[in-house]
């Protein structure tokens, strides 16, 4: 039976000195691998690398490297503050990780690196690179589950495979789930062995330009960072964690919990969301039980990655990489179209003017841009998919991945290839008075309600009354949506019998 609180580790040290290397886990409270590295260590060393990996290929305009720095300025402080000695703090580097981890290893002279997983592609090529020249110099190379609740291979069938479809997953998750799975690493008891830092690492958190990045032109409004800052966000929530349910669907409506940043980047736990999710579900919430449904599928998604790598760059069901997307000039200014929110169809295009404004975007528009895209466009959705990566603040591989794959009816458990939202109904039901729609389309704002879901249809003299010059003003619809669901239905008929 496991036990119902984290072990306080061993009585003696196992390392002298160790090293906890930060990724996508920017905060001190229930860290796993800060917790192992405290307890198995006389002194640890805490450093975070600006991997030039991965910021050489960013637009020199990210929002999410903002994020990142000032996440790791309240990292630092928190160290600093743990430590209690003027050098504490955070040792941060703007190199190659790879390189500079086990270079890092060698000048602290500690004998172990300690962090937690990534099991992105990319993360685990490098990861197994440094415990490479770890390795070569002597030093070991722990790594830990932390980003989710449970990863890899950790609920499985009866039968011990990965499951492909999220319902099993998610009862089998249920069932699976105890306090011990749940309860905080109690980081705070041993942050005595924190260690000072070398007086040549005793370096503030880097300024932007000094990375070569430029401050957004419209940063996210509203977004605090670190994990201060998903504290306020999970309170706010928790306000309203009850409406959830319904409330998450509607993009004018304060629903969500917007803390979909914070868990890419780890700065708050997954366990104390999950634990307090599942015990308010328990209580009856529905909120809750539908929130706690959203990060199982977080767990789903994760395990999806790990055990199916192909989806990166192909689909989950290799026959749907048969589908002939359009191609070509037309294609390439119908993607044009969506990338700018010009395609005549309000909803659509609000929902690309937030995330080109703002970095995010209400997940329930995901799903109507994503089948847009692929469904009425005939674009490949590996285009849409690169789209977000580049635009979202909270992008994370496994699910941005699972949820274009969802919507194209390539990936696991994804809806069916006929299922084609009409962007029109989807506007009606989902932003009935429009008040989305007017936030992020003014020119369209003095429309008639009515009218707004789809100007093409409205009457000319409404249409002059609220300004509005279709073609000019406004663009006309770049496709008629019921001509493009039977293109589709053609397109996909390749796959008809598989999909079944």
């Amino acid at each position: 039976m496991a036990p119902s609180s984290r072990p306080c580790g061993p009585s003696e040290s196992s390392y002298l000195s160790g090293l906890v290397w930060f990724r996508r886990d920017l905060r001190t409270a229930d860290h796993a691998a800060l917790y192992r590295a405290l307890t198995q260590c006389e002194q640890v060393h805490c450093a975070f690398v600006l991997d030039r990996e991965i910021l050489d290929g960013l637009p020199r305009r990210d929002r999410r490297v903002e994020f990142i720095l000032a996440s790791l300025e309240e990292l630092d402080a928190s160290l600093r503050a743990l430590c209690g000695h003027p050098q504490g703090g955070l040792i941060v580097l703007h190199a190659v990780a790879s390189e500079a981890i086990p270079a890092l290893a060698h000048s602290l002279g500690v004998q172990a690196v300690f962090a937690n997983h990534d099991d992105e592609p990319q993360a685990l090529a490098r990861d197994s690179l440094v415990r490479t020249r770890l390795a070569v110099a002597g030093k070991a190379f722990h790594t830990f589950k932390d980003h989710t609740i449970f990863e890899r291979s950790e609920v499985l069938t009866q039968t011990g495979n990965p499951y492909s479809v999220f319902t099993p997953y998610k009862n089998a998750w249920l069932k699976k789930i105890d306090a011990f799975q749940l309860q905080s690493y109690p980081v705070e008891r041993h942050a005595h062995r924190l260690a000072p830092r070398p007086q040549e690492h005793c370096q503030p958190v880097p300024a932007l330009a000094s990375l070569g990045f430029e401050a957004s032109v419209s940063p996210a409004p509203g977004l605090p960072t670190g994990a201060r800052g998903a504290q306020q966000l999970f309170d706010d929530f928790l306000g309203r964690i009850e409406r959830y349910d319904h409330a998450r669907d509607f993009p004018a409506v304060k629903g969500p919990s917007y803390l979909s940043v914070h868990l890419r980047f780890g700065t708050i736990s997954p366990r104390v969301l999950a634990r307090t999710a599942n015990g308010l579900a328990q209580a009856g919430n529905p909120g809750a039980a539908t929130w706690l449904s959203e990060l199982i599928w977080r767990d789903f998604y994760f395990q999806i990655l790990h055990h199916h790598p192909h989806v990166v760059g192909h689909s989950f069901k290799p026959a749907y990489d048969a589908i002939q997307w359009e191609t070509g000039p037309e294609a390439d200014a119908l993607f044009a179209a969506w990338c700018k929110g010009s395609t005549g169809y309000p909803l659509v295009d609000a929902a690309m003017a937030q995330i080109n404004q703002t970095g995010y975007m209400h997940n329930r528009l995901r799903m109507v841009v994503a089948s847009f895209l692929v469904k009425d466009l005939g674009i490949d959705w590996r285009r849409g998919e690169a789209y977000f990566a580049t635009h979202l603040n909270d992008f994370d591989l496994a699910a941005n991945n699972g949820g274009w794959q969802w919507a194209s009816s390539s990936g696991c458990d994804a809806q069916p290839y006929f299922r084609i939202f009409n962007p029109v109904s989807q506007s009606e039901k989902f932003d009935p008075e429009g008040k989305f729609i007017r936030r992020y389309l003014p020119q369209l704002a003095a429309l008639p309600t009515k009218a707004l879901h789809a100007p093409w249809l409205a009457r000319p003299l409404e249409l002059q009354e609220a300004g509005v010059r279709l073609g000019a003003t406004y663009p006309l619809p770049v496709v008629e949506h019921d001509a493009a669901r039977q293109r589709t239905l053609e397109r996909y008929a390749v796959v008809k019998t598989a999909a079944g």
